[in-house]
C-alpha cells in the first residue's frame, strides 16, 4: 500500500562521495545549495479504510530545511507550522509529471515522515489525494511502479 523513492528526481549516484552533497533516508542536500525532505503523500482507498502512500521528496528552501532539520528529533515539533515546497519526485504511475507541484509539508510527531498536502490543482495525483482511489486503481499503480517499461507506459 505504499511506494517509495529513494532519492529526488535531481539526485544523481555522482554525488555520493561529494562534500557537498548527502542522501539519507529522510533528507538530502545537493551542492549545499538544494535541500530536500523526504515526506509522504497519503490517498484514501475508498470503501476500504486503507491509506496508500506515496514516499516523496519535496525541495525546501534553505531556511525552512535548516527549520526542519533543528527540530528533527524535538519532541512537540508538529506544531510548526507546514513548510512550503515542491514535489520533487517523478511518479510512473501519471501520464502527466508531478514535478515541481506544489506543496506543503506538515510535520509529524519525532518517528514519523512528514505529510505532504498537494496544493488542490486538476493534476491528478492532487484529485487523488483529495477524493480517494479505488482498489483498482490501486492495482493500477502497482502494476506502473512494478513494471514502469511494460507496453502502453511511459
Amino acid at each position: 500500500m505504499n511506494h517509495t523513492a529513494e532519492a529526488p528526481a535531481v539526485w544523481d549516484p555522482a554525488f555520493t562521495d561529494a562534500d557537498d552533497c548527502l542522501l539519507s533516508s529522510d533528507q538530502c542536500v545537493i551542492h549545499a545549495q538544494h535541500y530536500f525532505v523526504r515526506g509522504l503523500i497519503e490517498i484514501p482507498v475508498i470503501d476500504s479504510g486503507e491509506v496508500f502512500s506515496w514516499g516523496v521528496w519535496v525541495s525546501l528552501s534553505r531556511e525552512n530545511f535548516a527549520a526542519a532539520s533543528d527540530l528533527w528529533d524535538t519532541p512537540g515539533r508538529e506544531s510548526e507550522k507546514p513548510y512550503f515546497g515542491w514535489l520533487t519526485t517523478e511518479l510512473l504511475a501519471y501520464s502527466s509529471t508531478p514535478l515541481n507541484l506544489k506543496t506543503n509539508l506538515h510535520t509529524r510527531p519525532v518517528g514519523q515522515r512528514p505529510f505532504v498536502e498537494l496544493e488542490p490543482t486538476d493534476h491528478p495525483l492532487a484529485v487523488e489525494q483529495r477524493t480517494g482511489i479505488t482498489p483498482d486503481r490501486v492495482r493500477e499503480i502497482a502494476a506502473a511502479v512494478l513494471h514502469p517499461f511494460d507496453e502502453g507506459r511511459p
